[in-house]
């Protein structure tokens, strides 16, 4: 683990940090592997303005409760935390001083996959939610916006093994995405960990 290149972005209404090795290679490279084929991957279905489409990669859902998570009218219940995804929780919390519920995991299987431009904003993660978002795999570009001020915008490219850490009034003011690429490249694990209260 290396934090002496914790980069904080200067950007308005916002709090975002990034940790481009975060995770050593060696470590990245075995987590890459063994997620890939050990977490319980699946394609849901996404309606935009009527239209039923197949979520453009696929997902996983875990948590330390039973509180299931919706986001885009898809309702994802969770698995339990365990073997190398406990692991990587427990260094993110370490670091960071949080205690994290759950982890939605975003597979990018090609540079077909993409998440378009939204905000991490459901009420159940509260007003100024911390994301915890980590990148096995090949390295994506990472877009954010800001929501009012056109000019205002940002480029990351995420790195093998990086941690990027968006709180405080981010996702209300910001949005951000993973956009496609012709690019011919290999798949892509991201983890996103979250705090949803109990109720």
């Amino acid at each position: 683990m290396d934090l002496s290149q914790t980069k904080h972005l200067d950007l308005k209404d916002a709090d975002v940090s990034y940790y481009p090795a975060f995770f050593c290679v060696k470590d990245a490279d075995l987590y890459f592997k063994n997620l890939l084929k050990a977490l319980p991957w699946q394609q849901d279905k996404i309606k935009v303005f009527g239209t039923v489409y197949d979520q453009p990669r696929l997902t996983a859902f875990f948590g330390n409760n039973a509180i299931a998570y919706t986001y885009s009218s898809i309702t994802m219940h969770p698995n339990p935390f365990e073997g190398d995804l406990l692991t990587i929780k427990q260094s993110i919390e370490n670091v960071l001083n949080v205690t994290f519920t759950s982890c939605l995991a975003n597979l990018y299987r090609t540079g077909k996959d993409s998440n378009g431009w939204h905000a991490d904003n459901e009420k159940v993660l509260g007003k100024h939610p911390i994301i915890a978002s980590v990148t096995f795999g090949e390295e994506r570009p990472f877009h954010l916006k800001h929501r009012k001020d056109k000019t205002l915008k940002e480029k990351l490219i995420l790195q093998h093994g990086s941690l990027l850490v968006m709180q405080g009034a981010t996702q209300e003011h910001w949005l951000h995405q993973i956009p496609k690429t012709k690019k011919d490249i290999g798949p892509r694990i991201n983890l996103t960990f979250r705090i949803l209260p109990d109720r």
